[in-house]
């Protein structure tokens, strides 16, 4: 009998994690403006998306790009808002709020505002006002 292997799961993917940890914002940014503008909305509403999950102003979040920093030095400085535990959904085939490595945890939430930016989602959905 063949064994099937089974699908990874982002719970135990320590070279996933890592991947993660060492890449820099500055290389994903251009992504993620491309992928909201291209969805008719603004790199304004972007940073203000950043801002909410991160308390990032704009002159810090081009300070971080311009450092060069990876996701974990940027998560490591940022003051994660308090109802981002509010976002659940799936990104990238793995449902956010089921991850257990609390930076990818974190890199997926960022992840997941932009793809509910893009899809046109309204601004108060996006930002879980009350």
């Amino acid at each position: 009998m063949i064994s099937e292997k089974k699908p990874e799961t982002m719970k135990d993917t320590s070279a996933h994690d890592e991947r993660i940890a060492t890449m820099t914002f500055a290389s994903v940014y251009p992504h993620y403006v491309t992928k909201v503008e291209r969805k008719g909305r603004t790199k304004e509403e972007l940073h203000e998306v950043i801002a909410w999950l991160t308390g990032f102003d704009n002159k810090k979040l081009q300070e971080l790009i311009e450092k060069q920093v990876t996701f974990e030095t940027f998560f490591q400085k940022a003051k994660l808002n308090p109802n981002a535990n509010l976002i659940t959904g799936v990104i990238c085939g793995y449902r956010v709020e089921e991850i257990e490595n609390p930076l990818t945890q974190k890199v997926r939430y960022l992840d997941k505002l932009v793809d509910e930016l893009a899809k046109g989602k309204k601004m108060e959905k996006i930002l879980r006002s009350a």
